[in-house]
């Protein structure tokens, strides 16, 4: 079966699910959204740049060490009312991208459409034509953020929805929240981990083979970890930046690490402003491996978000035995059970995620006990090998 994906060629989670669907013995055919650097196990690509998406992130690196490049520092600079215009602009455009869209699905004839998320590739492949079934993956903040930021981004999610024949979500939250928007009852879906699931023996045996030493990241002191970069209105990194300073008053050997954060203006701002330099190292975006190397050697996983689903960051950080503190969620609960496998917090409240970092990193017994109880939930739900047989069936009904 030739599946046609479209999804952002740069990111990890595409390039998981292009490892999976591989697996299943498909053939994969990638539409990228984005600009993207080569790509194994797919039979072809295409680029279909939407919106401010040739520039858009603050990945766009110089070549140093990790420091942003001119773009790079001003995306950074203006992200978030660059993310605006383009929620704005970009519904507007649709029309003229999703002619374009068409033209390449005459030219791949796949058998199935995948987009990997609603705004903007679930939007895009709405306009396909009914005959070719499409499935529409939900990320995260499609529904609970994105689809609020304007009437147009709500009428693109709902178009999207509409179209599709089934339907895929990383959370249960996000199926009962599309069937509130209207989406048909009658329309397949299932609840997998967005990345196509985790190949636990590879993560487990990658991080224990890799060395961080590179990043000079201090030894035998408490380590908390923020993985989750800038993703505004999403991820709240200002109250993180703000609870460190009340968890060094009581703990002053912790050590914060945060990745995808190097050359950071906004960062570097408050990194300044609390006083907190010599107890934060940022880190640029590093190789997944490395990645899980952090995650074996911190004792807690950080991120305060308010609109989020499952992210494959937090089930990395919890298969390798990171206790998390996050954000007090729906998409999270259906993870955690407050107090016994992680702590959940208002993420709004600097004080109160501090209080929480503070607990768990002077309770070594609860550390260990959440880290049994959650690499069992992983590998019950979000093990590849069975994610694969979910996925394989799902499939199979639009053939």
């Amino acid at each position: 079966m030739r599946i046609l994906l479209v999804a952002d060629g740069r990111s990890p989670i595409t390039r998981n699910w292009i490892r999976m669907i591989d697996s299943l013995d498909h053939q994969v055919v990638l539409l990228s959204t984005f600009p993207h650097k080569p790509i194994q196990n797919i039979q072809g690509h295409y680029i279909l740049p939407i919106g401010f998406s040739s520039i858009a992130g603050s990945q766009v690196k110089s070549k140093g060490q990790g420091k942003l490049s001119r773009i790079g520092v001003f995306v950074a600079l203006f992200r978030p009312l660059l993310m605006r215009i383009r929620a704005f602009l970009t519904p507007l455009l649709m029309p003229r991208y999703q002619a374009r869209f068409l033209e390449y699905v005459k030219r791949i004839k796949p058998d199935i459409v995948h987009a990997l998320r609603i705004p903007f590739e679930g939007m895009l492949a709405a306009a396909l034509p009914k005959g070719t079934p499409l499935i529409v993956s939900i990320w995260g903040n499609d529904l609970t953020l994105h689809a609020k930021t304007s009437k147009l981004m709500a009428f693109q999610t709902h178009n999207a929805l509409d179209r599709a024949d089934g339907l895929m979500a990383d959370a249960a939250r996000d199926i009962q929240l599309a069937k509130k928007i209207g989406i048909k009852e009658s329309i397949p879906s299932i609840v997998v981990p967005g990345s196509g699931g985790l190949d636990l023996g590879a993560v487990h045996g990658t991080a224990k083979d890799s060395s961080i030493d590179k990043y000079e990241i201090p030894v035998s002191v408490p380590l908390i970890i923020n993985p989750r970069g800038f993703r505004p209105g999403s991820v709240h990194q200002d109250v993180f930046f703000q609870s460190i300073s009340y968890i060094l008053e009581e703990v002053p050997k912790a050590h914060f690490v945060c990745t995808g954060m190097c050359g950071q203006p906004r960062a570097e701002k408050w990194l300044r402003y609390y006083g907190i330099i010599s107890s934060v190292s940022l880190l640029p975006f590093i190789p997944q491996e490395e990645l899980w190397a952090l995650y074996l050697n911190a004792d807690v996983y950080m991120s305060l978000s308010s609109h989020d689903g499952t992210p494959n960051s937090f089930l990395e950080a919890i298969a390798c035995g990171c206790f998390p503190v996050v954000g007090n969620i729906a998409s999270l609960r259906e993870w955690i059970d407050h107090g016994k496998n992680g702590l959940l917090v208002e993420p709004r409240d600097a004080r109160a995620a501090a209080d929480a970092v503070i607990s768990i990193l002077r309770d070594k017994n609860l550390r260990e006990y959440a880290g049994v109880i959650n690499q069992e939930i992983v590998a019950d739900r979000a093990d590849i090998r069975q994610v694969k047989k979910i996925v394989r069936n799902f499939y199979k009904q639009f053939k």
